[in-house]
């Protein structure tokens, strides 16, 4: 089969692109070929291999060439993050509202000329949810919360939601839609999502750096590792339309903790004066569009797919430590470790 990841150059993509190639089949098919879309080309190690296409520039400019190619099978990862989306609101749309379109209409195309529907996972985010004064943010979001996005990545989200969900109904495609939650510990520099600061206040004391933290240490928030968020991604890909349970967005599973909780595992794991290498500063713009998320969320749903997220989250530190040492890097990202 021929698969496409947008965003294949990214942090999730990438993983799930290495993930895929290790399988070598999905959903009981071989995998022949997988292309990855992103703005910069793919890593060389995904390179290396003879399955591994990769496509540079804007996913928009892509999608004219999509029209002719068949596709088996789509991940939908590439998007703006939240707080490009909020600063630029033209590149927002651009990048989650124009480019899904594109996409969607691409897949449509093929359908149109007789070819039997691509599916395609669309990674939706927990941004979705927010509170408002008609709709009562309860303390953890379900899969069945009436969704009520305070950002304009949130509402991009949703609305990608529900263009994947009609496109499905009309027969264009078999998509589905995956809620993630703030993937945690990200290695590298900071983007410019507004949930950074829960993998810096991680990464960075490991890495023998201060780190900031733009909010309460009694911040809630539903969070996942890596590893746990591509299982979710490949089980939703791979899950009869009967397991799914119906065409609307589903949650994938969620670790629930506090700023506090982080730091209480940080510490646990790597000792005091790890953790004291955090400060907190408040940043009003972050602060004000976290405030705008929810503090804890459930995936049902998920759950009959037989995912579960981590028990804790010193799992979460412990994953991120052994996957610097895997891949060499523990010279950097975990010097502040040197003393333990």
């Amino acid at each position: 089969m021929k698969i496409l990841i947008t965003g294949g150059a990214g942090f999730v993509g990438s993983r799930l692109a290495q993930r895929l190639l290790e399988r070598g089949t999905l959903a009981g098919r071989r995998i022949e070929t997988l292309v990855l879309a992103d703005q910069a080309a793919a890593q060389p190690a995904l390179l290396a291999d003879a399955r591994v296409q990769s496509r540079v520039g804007p996913l928009l400019d892509q999608c004219a060439a999509l029209r002719v190619e068949d596709f088996d099978g789509v991940f939908h990862l590439a998007s703006a993050v939240s707080g490009e989306c909020e600063t630029d609101f033209e590149l927002g749309l651009r990048s989650n509202l124009d480019s899904t379109r594109a996409l969607l209409d691409a897949l449509r195309t093929r359908t149109e000329q007789g070819a039997p529907p691509a599916r395609l996972v669309f990674s939706s985010s927990v941004a979705v949810f927010g509170p408002d004064p008609s709709v009562p943010l309860p303390a953890r979001v379900a899969d069945d919360t009436l969704p009520t996005p305070q950002t304009s990545y949130g509402t991009h989200k949703l609305v990608c939601e529900h263009l994947i969900a009609d496109y499905t109904r009309k027969g264009y495609l078999d998509g589905r839609s995956a809620r993630l939650m703030t993937v945690t510990v990200r290695p590298g520099r900071p983007n410019g999502a507004a949930s950074s600061f829960f993998s810096g206040i991680i990464r960075e004391p490991l890495a023998g750096l201060e780190a900031i933290c733009p909010v309460s240490p009694e911040v809630s928030h539903p969070v996942s590792s890596p590893a746990r968020t591509i299982d979710g991604l490949i089980a939703v890909f791979e899950a009869s339309r009967e397991a799914l349970g119906g065409r609307t967005a589903l949650n994938l599973p969620a670790l629930n903790v506090r700023v506090s909780e982080m730091l209480d595992a940080l510490e646990a794991v790597a000792g005091r004066a790890v953790r004291e290498r955090v400060r907190f500063v408040r940043d009003e713009r972050i602060a004000g569009i976290v405030a705008g998320w929810p503090g804890g969320a459930t995936g049902a749903r998920a759950a009959r797919l037989g995912l579960q997220p981590e028990a804790n989250f010193a799992d979460i530190v412990q994953q991120y430590i052994a996957d610097c040492r895997s891949a060499g890097q523990a010279e950097t990202a975990l010097r502040g470790l040197e003393t333990r």
